[in-house]
């Protein structure tokens, strides 16, 4: 009786106690919107992901249509062991909306996300054998290499175009074109697409779903022969998915399960993620 009592509760404070999501997503699970941070906005995001990972991110309004951020991940920051930073620098996002959504056309954003998914290698060390005049193995050799990157690169430089429609709550449309200009160690710097949408449930609720080829990351211009144990993927891309809850005024919570196509062959699971993100006004 008392449990469904709590159940009960819960259920209607969900039902009735709900806040709308003060502005559109600046991103989906991991790809970059046509949404803006107001004027004299901030957002603190923190994402949560496997490995005792946390990945804070701060942003900021500049104006209506220029939203500025910073992010800096750290792994092993839950749990045992000692904290790993994937850079001693922190990683940058621009966004400058340069069409607003109209009637007639969509919202159009130029931006630039340097921070990618994942621990970030620098070098990997690999062993190689060493053979005599016959062919016969005498020994090996530790060699580094440069892979300078993430699990999964970063989005770079970006166009994005964005639709929406007042369909029983917000529908939108998102789709973009990218360019990675520093994580090619492995030669794989193809241009890069991705798409997406985010569905509102209820005026506290939306689905987030997206789709990101991964174009410069499936091998097909380079080798991963040298690092497959870190990273080794299937070049079939990441299919994301999401549920975003407006908890209060100014605070909204995330729940994300990446790469359910399983493109990494190295994990043997999806990764599953929480992202708290705070926003005020100055």
């Amino acid at each position: 009786m008392k449990k469904n009592i709590i159940y009960l509760l819960i259920t209607t404070s969900l039902i009735f106690c709900q806040y709308a999501q003060p502005y559109p997503p600046l991103d989906l699970v991991s790809i970059p919107t046509a949404g803006t941070l107001p004027r004299g906005h901030y957002s603190l995001e923190n994402i949560f992901t496997k490995d005792g990972g946390i990945l804070p991110k701060f942003s900021i309004g500049i104006t209506d249509n220029f939203t500025l951020g910073i992010s800096y991940g750290l792994h092993n920051f839950i749990g045992t062991g000692s904290i790993i930073k994937n850079k001693e620098y922190p990683e940058v996002q621009l966004k400058y909306r340069i069409f607003d959504e109209t009637e007639t056309i969509p919202g159009m954003v130029i931006g630039l996300d340097t921070q990618g998914r994942g621990r970030y290698y620098e070098t990997v060390t690999t062993e190689v054998d060493i053979f005599d005049g016959d062919g016969d193995v005498i020994g090996s050799n530790l060699i580094e290499n440069d892979i300078n990157r993430y699990d999964q690169k970063a989005i770079g430089l970006y166009f994005v175009i964005s639709r929406n429609w007042a369909s029983l709550g917000n529908f939108g449309i998102h789709a973009g074109i990218s360019k990675n200009l520093t994580e090619v160690d492995d030669k794989d710097n193809d241009i890069n697409l991705f798409f997406g949408f985010d569905k509102e449930l209820n005026r506290s609720f939306s689905l987030f779903a997206e789709y990101n080829f991964a174009l410069n990351d499936d091998g097909q211009n380079g080798t991963n022969t040298e690092f497959e144990e870190l990273i080794d993927t299937d070049g079939k891309g990441y299919l994301n998915a999401g549920l975003r809850w407006s908890v209060t005024d100014n605070l909204m919570l995330e729940v994300n399960v990446n790469d359910l196509a399983k493109n990494n062959k190295v994990e043997k699971s999806q990764n599953r993620e929480l992202k708290v993100i705070f926003f005020e006004q100055f």
